[in-house]
């Protein structure tokens, strides 16, 4: 089974978000095995956060950051399911509110842009789930995206 690493700075406080990310966990569990990493969100301390995610990583690395590619959700599909092809694990890290400094940027196999907004890191979480459901829909041609 396919398996994906979240590694993320910060844990959920809003009961919103948690259930949006738990629903999306649901959905996801029938294409791949998910697991979240909750770092300790450390104030100024980019760079201990940044420590901490490196040790956390492990597969193939991609990188929520806004100087990333952008891609429609069709090709994050398929790019998706060609790293698949080659690893068996994604990590997928969302830094903190101050982002990750230079090593895990350098570290990152690829970095990806959800646009050119800044968006809270908590709602990230709920967007990257939501984005990698939707490219296993696609996959597998389901009615999910529309």
């Amino acid at each position: 089974m396919k398996k994906i690493k979240l590694v993320v700075v910060g844990k959920l406080k809003e009961r919103f978000f948690a259930e949006a990310c738990d629903e999306y966990l649901k959905r996801i569990g029938r294409f791949a095995e998910v697991t979240i990493c909750e770092l300790k969100d450390r104030p100024n301390g980019i760079e201990a956060e940044s420590s901490d995610i490196l040790q956390a990583i492990k597969g193939y690395v991609l990188l929520a950051d806004i100087e990333g590619e952008q891609m429609s959700s069709e090709g994050f599909s398929a790019f998706l399911d060609s790293i698949f092809n080659r690893y068996d694990t994604v990590s997928f890290v969302i830094g903190g509110s101050c982002g990750v400094d230079k090593r895990v940027k350098d570290r990152a196999d690829k970095r990806i842009s959800f646009g050119k907004m800044t968006y809270p890191h908590m709602l990230m979480r709920v967007i990257a789930l939501e984005q990698l459901y939707r490219a296993f829909t696609i996959k597998e041609g389901l009615p999910y995206h529309k």
